[in-house]
């Protein structure tokens, strides 16, 4: 929840100067209220917008929330679900996480799934479980479509703590999820981008996009700086 009309306009045009020359798939997903200023900033550029969450319902008397439908009303590339102060913060469960997923799928967007233990479950050893069940959730209702989902792992003991997730520690757990798309379709786990959303920051980008099972990143407050964002682009280019 960052940004008003200036700043924005300021940190999109630094991102469309300096995205062309990184070669790198990218997109910002801003607060549903700065998506048209997003569309005519980006359109023509080689940088996607998206939204920050969706409603699960297709529309009606749900005061407050924001349809699927209405996002691609604004030629919306990517939808982020599940992330981890959504559920955190207002109770998400996997089962609505799905739902929401397969929402932004009929409506023609991508979704961004996604998964993270908080530290507790990560010192009780429950790493692989929390996120297995995390995504899991989500398979189960997409079925086939799920060659048309981006994961995004956030360990949430890693997000503005002070804590870090060493590049093996956070392979280990791609590596997992992997697994678990290889599990449900073979040809689609190849192609399904799994991003990282600790922390990724420049400094540490090169060496987190070097694992073998880390496609990109989900940048959070290195984001809202654009040198810090391009640097990332061409870490991962």
């Amino acid at each position: 929840m960052n940004g008003n009309r200036a700043a924005n306009a300021s940190l999109l045009a630094g991102i469309v100067a300096g995205a062309d020359a990184s070669g790198a798939t990218c997109a910002v997903c801003a607060p549903a209220p700065y998506l048209t200023q997003c569309q005519d900033a980006l359109s023509g550029s080689p940088v996607a917008w998206g939204a920050q969450d969706v409603s699960a319902q297709p529309g009606g008397a749900f005061t407050g929330e924001v349809a699927a439908a209405m996002l691609a009303d604004f030629a919306c590339k990517y939808v982020i679900v599940g992330h981890s102060e959504r559920r955190a913060y207002h109770g998400e469960s996997s089962e609505l996480v799905a739902k929401k997923t397969v929402a932004v799928l009929d409506a023609g967007m991508t979704p961004i799934v996604c998964v993270g233990e908080t530290l507790a479950e990560r010192e009780a050893g429950q790493t692989v479980a929390v996120v297995s069940s995390q995504l899991g959730a989500v398979l189960d209702l997409v079925g086939e479509r799920v060659a048309q989902i981006v994961v995004a792992y956030e360990p949430v003991w890693a997000i503005g703590t002070g804590k870090t997730a060493t590049p093996a520690m956070a392979q280990e757990v791609h590596a997992q999820l992997r697994a678990q798309l290889m599990a449900k379709n073979a040809v689609a786990a190849e192609t399904v981008q799994i991003l990282y959303g600790g922390s990724m920051k420049p400094d540490n980008a090169l060496e987190l996009m070097a694992q073998p099972d880390i496609d990109g990143g989900l940048i959070g407050g290195a984001a809202l700086k654009a040198a810090d964002f391009l640097a990332i682009l061409h870490a991962a280019n």
